[in-house]
């Protein structure tokens, strides 16, 4: 054999194992801590999170960090105890498992960054030694008929586990799998039953059983799963490959003394067999090298595609490559969103931590607040999940500290003293998700902010997002832990519309709640664009930004208030009419200032984009129209060329980085060509802030 091993290389994997084991044991000690709260005894989060532990301590001890080891052994044995309380712990039992999760993430995340892993605590072990679960109080345990056999491995978490679950309206069975050769043939184990069932039904436990040998039963063993399901017992037998199923009868609880039916499990149960996920764990940059590799190909294609217009333009017969042309754009799409979804990840993943968050700021705060989460099958780049995390943090801290009333307030209020934070999204499109943080507090005092801010009062909800904007800005007189400097909301605009070229918008009603809601891409690398001309000037912007495209008729074109006259979005009068259903002002009734132009009997502010670049005249045929704050904005241009997969790169250049613009690409003809992001130029445009010669010099 080869020399000493080098458990080195195997940090990057464990690491990442640790992470999700991690999460998932947030996740179920959060679900005992609810199920504590509702008077109710969690046994399955119990055992899931003993579990996870006890892989995180094997893992640790595999690479050799002890501190780790040390703490996920105390806790482990809190855990074992509680399990055989049935499933119950107690409040303080709660706090001190969190502390060494804390704990262990903070080890864990040492060794990422090639620092040295601190001992455990001596104070922390101490407190999880000391913890005294006799006094977390223990259901009584029900009776469960089934044969001796079974009961003798059944232990009281799982009994009440199937207790729950026949109460909830779901019917307890056994069901039998007994392993052969011919059935091992055809691909059916335990492990392939485990998945099968998994799908039909809530598994509690799987027991091993010795059977005498015969042709039915070769190896002399078989498999008792015993199963929550609102399954027929045709489906439950037929994904277990068994003959049938037999139903399990769960009488009322009695009070015996829970330690008289304490089973001792070994350290490992003996129904956990390894299952393959089928998932294959890559590292990130290795995704962002395919990613430029495709972009490289993105940028090939635009090439071949101008070389084929210039053969044709010489009167060559080009329709043999126009049709390989057109198979390649079809592989390329296909590649492109073949990695896109290696890349993305649910968002449900990403709000995995999100409960702790709030917890620890209801906690902060002294406030009682109940987290709803509705992520759906919502799916997302890494890279901006990464960036819009924070964003999200944000909005939490704002609703928790500032939105939700404390519980004397709510119960003078007539609100239940516990609040609610609601945290939603769903894709819009097929690049866009829209991501929603809802409470039903107090609601934002316009009055105050404008005080603050020294501003006039808001009257639209576009112009008090403005406000509530601008850095530094806050409604609270001392700086708190969690919230206070002014810098929050800032952060969140920064994220949502800088950073990610997406939109943010706030509604807000008093003692009602507040909604922010951002609009982001979800991804930002490789997008679909619309490319135009203004003069001879060539640009690109999202296809994701752009509501629609339509013809501009000059003779419709209006004459409406300068850009700024009516700051952070409100409307002037002569818009206000119009939105009102009044009739549109006649071409040149007003003179000077913005242009206007009629969409389906709504009046939408219109900006020559070739004007604002300082491009020289140019009659604008087309209009681009976005959507800020909910308003329509129109850009006029010369002439839309069409829309195309474009690379996206971001400028890295201080000195040429100008709201507005949020990147460039290469369309094939070597030369830069600018991305813009009409959202956020209309809001500046509508606020006086075009920064019309920083624009002109990057257009240059």
């Amino acid at each position: 054999m080869g020399g000493a091993l080098d458990v080195n290389e195997f940090v990057a994997g464990y690491l990442v194992e640790v992470e999700e084991h991690l999460s998932a044991s947030t996740a179920n000690l959060l679900a005992a801590e609810a199920a504590l709260r509702g008077g109710e005894s969690s046994p399955k989060a119990i055992r899931e999170l003993f579990r996870a532990l006890h892989t995180i301590k094997g893992l640790s001890a595999m690479v050799g960090v002890e501190p780790i080891v040390d703490l996920a052994h105390a806790m482990e044995t809190v855990l074992r105890a509680a399990d055989r309380a049935a499933g119950s712990l107690s409040a303080a039992s709660i706090e001190v498992l969190l502390r060494g999760l804390r704990s262990i993430e903070e080890r864990a995340r040492a060794l990422a960054e090639g620092k040295p892993v601190l001992p455990a605590a001596p104070e922390l072990l101490a407190a999880l030694n000391a913890l005294d679960l006799a006094a977390a109080p223990s259901p009584p345990v029900p009776i469960i008929g089934a044969d001796p056999e079974i009961l003798a491995k059944l232990g009281p978490g799982e009994r009440v586990q199937l207790a729950q679950g026949v109460a909830g309206g779901r019917r307890a069975l056994r069901v039998d799998f007994v392993p052969s050769p011919a059935r091992t043939a055809e691909g059916v184990n335990i492990t392939t039953v485990r998945e099968r069932v998994g799908k039909l039904a809530e598994i509690v436990k799987v027991i091993p059983l010795s059977v005498p040998a015969s042709d039915g039963a070769p190896g002399g063993i078989a498999f008792a799963l015993l199963v929550l399901t609102s399954a027929t017992d045709e489906e439950i037998a037929r994904a277990a490959a068994a003959d049938g199923v037999r139903a399990l009868t769960v009488e009322p609880p009695v009070p015996p003394a829970v330690a008289a039916l304490a089973e001792r499990e070994p350290d490992e149960p003996a129904d956990r067999e390894p299952q393959l996920r089928g998932v294959v764990r890559v590292e990130v940059a290795r995704l962002d090298d395919a990613l430029d590799k495709l972009s490289a190909l993105v940028v090939t294609r635009f090439r071949l595609a101008r070389a084929a217009a210039e053969l044709r333009a010489r009167g060559v017969d080009t329709r043999d490559l126009s049709e390989i042309l057109r198979e390649h754009d079809r592989t390329l799409r296909d590649l492109r969103g073949a990695i896109m979804r290696a890349r993305m990840i649910s968002v449900a993943e990403l709000l995995e931590r999100v409960p702790l968050v709030v917890r620890g700021l209801g906690r902060a705060t002294g406030k009682q607040v109940r987290l709803e989460i509705d992520a759906g099958k919502a799916e997302l780049d890494k890279a901006v999940a990464e960036r819009v995390f924070p964003a999200i943090v944000h909005l939490l801290r704002n609703a928790v500290d500032h939105a939700i009333e404390p519980p004397a307030e709510r119960r003078r209020l007539g609100k239940p003293e516990e609040g609610v934070v609601r945290v939603s999204c769903f894709e819009r499109s097929s690049n866009q998700l829209e991501l929603s943080v809802a409470d039903d507090g107090r609601g934002i005092d316009r009055a105050l902010v404008a005080r603050r801010a020294g501003r006039p009062a808001p009257e639209s909800d576009a112009a008090l997002l403005d406000l509530i904007t601008l850095p530094g800005l806050s409604t609270l007189d001392k700086a708190t832990k969690t919230s206070g400097r002014g810098l929050g909301m800032d952060i969140v605009r920064r994220i949502a519309v800088e950073q990610l070229s997406g939109e943010l918008s706030v509604s807000t009603s008093p003692r009602a709640g507040t909604t922010f809601t951002l609009r982001i891409p979800l991804t930002l690398t490789i997008v679909d664009a619309f490319s135009f001309l203004c003069g001879d000037q060539l640009f690109v912007t999202p296809v994701a930004g752009v509501e629609e495209v339509v013809e501009i008729d000059a003779a419709r074109i209006i004459r409406g208030p300068a850009p700024g006259e009516a700051r952070g979005g409100a409307m002037s009068p002569a818009l206000g009419e119009a939105r009102g259903g009044t009739r549109l002002p006649a071409p040149g009734e007003a003179r000077g200032g913005t242009m206007l132009i009629e969409r389906r009997g709504e009046v939408v502010p219109l900006v020559d984009l070739g004007a604002l670049f300082e491009l020289g005249a140019s009659p604008a045929r087309r209009a681009l129209v976005v959507r800020r704050h909910g308003a329509p904005f129109a850009f006029g241009v010369t002439r839309v060329i069409g829309q195309q997969e474009v690379v996206v790169r971001p400028l890295e250049d201080p000195l040429v980085r100008v709201p507005g613009v949020s990147g460039s690409t290469d369309l094939g003809d070597g030369r830069p060509t600018l991305v813009l992001d009409l959202v956020t130029l209309s809001g500046r445009v509508s606020a006086g802030r075009g920064g019309r010669g920083a624009l002109a010099r990057v257009a240059s």
